[in-house]
């Protein structure tokens, strides 16, 4: 299936610069946050373009995802990033993984595969219809005001759960837009009617206030605190766009059971494997040639 193809190859490369962002991020006092000072000083790094280009090949991966299925599976399959990531920074230093990497691998992949069997997610349409997009643009816009507004007064990692929740819902809007924008490309429209919908533009402004929400996430606290709220909730705000939305269709009735153990999963995993060295960009010893 070339939607679930290319969401895993978005996945690698949302993940990996995460990491590096994190490494650039880390080293921005607290007093440029919010502000347009922590974008300069991260223009100034290496490490953090080097994330940015990754996020750009991620952004090329997610539009042919979202345009060939339903976003309501593209976007779950992201829960992956972090495993994925650890899994190739240990292959690439030569390092050992705990058992506790490994734990949270086994957490999340098994947690991905349970969601997505008791959800079995699919169905709707390719593009949103008549004057939805209205109230879903004014509900979002109240709730990021009010997540970010609460963050503010927060400090270290309760500021970077927060912002990582902001962040959540904005890479939602983002993808949900984009799936929007290129439905004509689907119906044969072409070129000049991608580039005169306002959802396209519509999706670079959200994936701008993505990025700046998510910059200062990963400064405020560690990546055990954002990570977990970045992923679980762009995957579940996600399917609240594409249900009502586009239209798709997830199980509900006993079938939440499964589905709130398979976010349990998630969620424990995310937290041991963001706890790593290798999560925050930091290569492990090398090991012992005996």
């Amino acid at each position: 299936m070339i939607s679930v193809l290319f969401a895993i190859l978005t996945a690698i490369s949302n993940a990996s610069g995460a990491v590096f962002q994190r490494r650039a991020a880390a080293t921005v006092p607290d007093s440029e946050a919010m502000r347009l000072a922590l974008i300069r000083q991260l223009l100034r790094q290496k490490v953090w373009l080097a994330g940015i280009g990754l996020v750009m090949v991620a952004a090329v991966c997610q539009a042919v995802a979202l345009a060939t299925g339903p976003i309501a599976v593209v976007q779950p399959i992201f829960v992956i990033e972090l495993p994925a990531t650890l899994l190739i920074a240990g292959y690439v230093f030569r390092a050992g993984l705990p058992r506790s990497v490994w734990a949270g691998v086994a957490a999340v992949t098994c947690g991905l595969a349970l969601g997505m069997t008791a959800a079995a997610p699919g169905g709707g349409s390719q593009s949103v219809h008549g004057l939805a997009w209205i109230p879903a643009l004014i509900l979002t816009g109240v709730f990021e005001a009010l997540v970010i507004i609460w963050s503010l007064r927060l400090r270290g990692n309760a500021r970077a759960a927060l912002f990582g929740l902001a962040a959540a819902c904005a890479y939602a809007l983002t993808a949900a837009l984009m799936k929007d924008a290129v439905a004509p490309l689907d119906h044969g429209g072409g070129a000049a009617a991608l580039f005169s919908s306002w959802q396209l533009y519509a999706t670079g402004i959200a994936g701008v206030g993505a990025l700046f929400l998510l910059q200062n996430a990963l400064q405020a606290g560690s990546l055990a605190a954002s990570q977990p709220m970045l992923t679980l909730g762009d995957a579940l705000i996600s399917i609240t766009y594409g249900v009502t939305l586009f239209g798709e269709t997830v199980r509900t009735g006993w079938w939440l059971l499964p589905e709130l153990a398979a976010v349990g999963l998630i969620t424990a995993g995310c937290v041991d494997l963001a706890r790593s060295p290798l999560a925050g960009g930091k290569p492990p010893p090398p090991r012992r040639v005996r």
